[in-house]
């Protein structure tokens, strides 16, 4: 038995948030109330059971976070990640659930695919969840059987690392996804606008002597799936996305109805283009990073509602793959283990987004859109929650991936997961590293 003691509880789907000891047993949230170490300990002596009291003064007690975009490269690439490595760089960032792009070798476009990758993340402390291809192969000409892969455990649909370029299938798949009550989330870059990817075409790219992705290839995709969205009622989730006229054509989309959702990545609402001169190929991804409007327009979409998720968009490759020349190197960078930190630091601590909005952002509105029991803090609920310190400055100077490509590793960051329970068991406990850090505050 677990309680902690004077936590900060913030749980966004009953809008609570204000101090309390919160008592975890039987694998679940007991109670929540003030001042239960009586209570607790009655009970545990009369269940037999060892209390552990961990005191919470100062730190966040939230709903486990909920990624619903993470590339785990397994099957097929597990040099990069696996799986398992996968789930401990998910706990230690706050993780409990995660969702896995089909993106893998071969594909998850089967029911053998699907089961893999769950009997695999049963193995791990979290929840490991995965979506299926749109298209059979991620070829993008023949669509799946959607009502099988739904019933293999499919929470949804995507080509996510190739967008779809035929509209016709595109409709059809909306309309078979509708039927099947699942979304569809959508890569959004159309390559007839790319000269060279992973960077934006403007001043970045000419230093690099390149043309690079001009941000039409973004605009004039998302504007057609809202188009198709409407005409099908289906419901689509635009990703990692970059440019403020796709911001923009959300929004108006939104407004007219659409079932249309956006995530953003902190790599995103973090960095500009600028980022490629001083990172090299780590500041290389698709989409690229854009510009400082851009940045700013994503922070007004987290800001206002267009903007439903944030999505880590983690994306593993070997410190071989990412030291090659920068057209030679694969996109993409990791991102469990800072999410939240830079949420912390970008959106919070510059007034954007309060405390609250942020955890909803990263838990209990990803949990919404796939139907998840997750994203959720309350007396009776799976007892899935992360505790982090708010004020903690840290080093990012380890990673539980298998890879390292990150713009951040070796810098300091503020917001620390201190443990991650799962399920009430303990997944990521790291007050262990707590004397290499120290408080923002003083204390």
């Amino acid at each position: 038995m677990i309680m902690l003691k004077e936590a900060r509880l913030i749980d966004p789907a009953t809008r609570v948030d204000a101090v309390a000891d919160i008592l975890i047993s039987e694998r679940k949230i007991f109670k929540i109330g003030e001042d239960l170490r009586w209570e607790a300990s009655l009970m545990a002596r009369a269940k037999g059971e060892r209390l552990e009291i961990i005191e919470c003064a100062g730190l966040v007690a939230a709903p486990g976070l909920v990624d619903i975009h993470v590339h785990l490269r397994d099957p097929g690439f597990t040099y990069k990640e696996n799986i398992e490595s996968a789930a401990r760089a998910a706990a230690a960032g706050g993780f409990t659930s995660i969702v896995a792009m089909a993106n893998t070798n071969p594909p998850i476009d089967s029911e053998e695919g699907i089961l893999y990758v769950l009997q695999e993340g049963r193995r791990t402390g979290i929840r490991v969840y995965t979506c299926a291809t749109i298209t059979k192969g991620m070829e993008g000409t023949e669509l799946v059987d959607m009502k099988s892969l739904r019933e293999s455990g499919a929470l949804g649909f995507t080509d996510d690392g190739k967008p779809l370029l035929d509209k016709d299938l595109v409709r059809e798949a909306m309309r078979r996804a509708r039927s099947v009550k699942l979304p569809l989330s959508f890569h959004e870059e159309d390559p007839a606008y790319i000269r060279e990817s992973g960077v934006n075409a403007g001043p970045a790219a000419e230093a690099l002597s390149l043309t690079g992705a001009d941000r039409q290839s973004e605009i004039l995709l998302i504007e057609r799936d809202c188009r198709l969205a409407k005409e099908t009622g289906a419901s689509i989730c635009i990703q990692h996305i970059s440019t403020k006229e796709g911001v923009e054509a959300v929004r108006r989309a939104k407004r007219s109805g659409v079932r249309v959702y956006a995530e953003a990545t902190p790599h995103h609402f973090s960095l500009t283009e600028e980022a490629v001169a001083l990172y090299g190929t780590n500041a290389k991804m698709n989409p690229p990073l854009r510009t400082e409007e851009d940045r700013l327009a994503i922070i007004e979409g987290l800001r206002d509602g267009t903007i439903d998720f944030i999505a880590t968009d983690h994306a593993p490759h070997s410190p071989g793959e990412k030291e090659r020349p920068f057209m030679e190197a694969p996109s993409g960078i990791i991102g469990l283990e800072t999410s939240l930190s830079l949420g912390i630091m970008e959106l919070v601590d510059k007034g954007y987004l309060s405390m609250s909005k942020l955890i909803a952002k990263m838990s209990y509105e990803p949990a919404r859109f796939y139907n998840l029991e997750a994203g959720i803090l309350k007396e009776d609920a799976a007892a899935d929650l992360t505790l982090f310190d708010p004020a903690l400055r840290w080093n990012y100077d380890k990673t539980e991936s298998r890879s390292k490509n990150s713009p951040w590793l070796g810098k300091e960051l503020k917001g620390k997961v201190i443990m991650t329970f799962c399920q009430g068991l303990p997944v990521y406990d790291g007050r262990g590293r707590l004397s290499k850090t120290e408080r923002s505050d003083g204390a």
